[in-house]
C-alpha cells in the first residue's frame, strides 16, 4: 500500500498496520532506518513501574486505626 506525505511531513498510518501494532490515538512512536535504508516503524514501550507491580500486595493485618498504624511503625508509645 502507498501513502502521500503531506506538505506538514504527515502520513497516514494504514490500518492493517496500526490493528497489527496495537496503535491507538495518541500512540507514541519510534522511527529508526536501518542499514538497508528502510524505514522501521516501532510502537514506543515505556517500561512497567515497579510501583505499579507492588501496589494492592501488601498482607498487612491490623486492627487499629491509620494514625494508629503510622505511631506504631514509627516507634511511638
Amino acid at each position: 500500500m502507498n501513502t502521500t506525505l503531506t506538505s506538514k511531513g504527515q502520513a497516514t498510518i494504514p490500518k492493517h498496520i496500526r490493528e497489527a501494532l496495537g496503535l491507538k490515538p495518541g500512540s507514541k512512536l519510534t522511527f529508526d532506518v536501518n542499514e538497508a535504508g528502510e524505514l522501521v516503524l516501532r510502537p514506543e514501550v515505556e517500561p512497567p513501574n515497579p510501583f505499579e507491580a507492588a501496589r494492592g500486595t501488601a498482607q498487612i493485618k491490623w486492627e487499629g486505626t491509620t494514625d494508629e498504624y503510622m505511631a506504631f511503625i514509627r516507634g511511638e508509645d
